[in-house]
């Protein structure tokens, strides 16, 4: 068990685990801190610090407004980080709606979507269609896990993109993409070989 912590080192180790990773609920804070959900919660409102719908709101208010290739219900998963033309970071959060009833796995094409999107989102015009695709799924992912992908423009030649996105859950990678999307704004809406 680790030694007590004052007040303000509990506070600061609170701010620095929001800042690494702003989806994180008050029970896992609570756990990683191992203090009651109730200390967290006041020591959230102490430190004026929003409760995680209210901080995804945000997150999502500041990244979507630079997508252009997508409107905001078109990606799959939260924008937590977009820089146009280089990375990204979305989060997934896995749902009742998005499993098999019978062994509550996540189904696969939430996991390509998600890549997809963010393949997409990357790009900054306003039509970016996918091209091809090579994806490869590593682990199962469960109700209640949360999925965070990592997107990169590894190459762009023309008008293509080549986007590489990693997905995690808990560190473990769950899903890897190889994206190729096409820009078709550029040389009148067309593909060229």
């Amino acid at each position: 068990m680790k030694a007590k912590r004052g007040r303000q080192e509990r506070r600061r180790d609170l701010q620095e685990l929001l800042r690494k990773d702003p989806f994180l609920t008050d029970w896992q804070i609570a756990d990683e801190l191992e203090v009651s959900v109730a200390t967290i919660r006041l020591d959230r409102m102490a430190l004026d610090i929003p409760e995680l719908r209210e901080r995804s709101r945000q997150i999502a208010a500041n990244t979507y407004s630079e997508v252009k290739a997508l409107h905001g219900e078109e990606v799959i998963g939260e924008l937590i980080e977009l820089n146009l033309g280089n990375n990204g970071t979305s989060v997934l959060m896995v749902t009742d709606q998005m499993v098999f009833a019978r062994n509550q796995i996540l189904r696969g094409h939430f996991l390509f979507a998600q890549g997809n999107s963010m393949a997409v989102a990357l790009v900054d015009s306003a039509i970016v269609l996918t091209k091809s695709a090579d994806v490869r799924f590593y682990q199962t992912v469960h109700l209640g896990e949360r999925v965070v992908a990592k997107a990169n423009v590894t190459a762009i030649q023309g008008n293509r993109y080549h986007v590489s996105v990693n997905s995690f859950v808990h560190d473990e990678v769950v899903f890897r993409g190889e994206f190729v999307v096409v820009d078709l704004t550029e040389k009148g809406g067309v593909d060229r070989d």
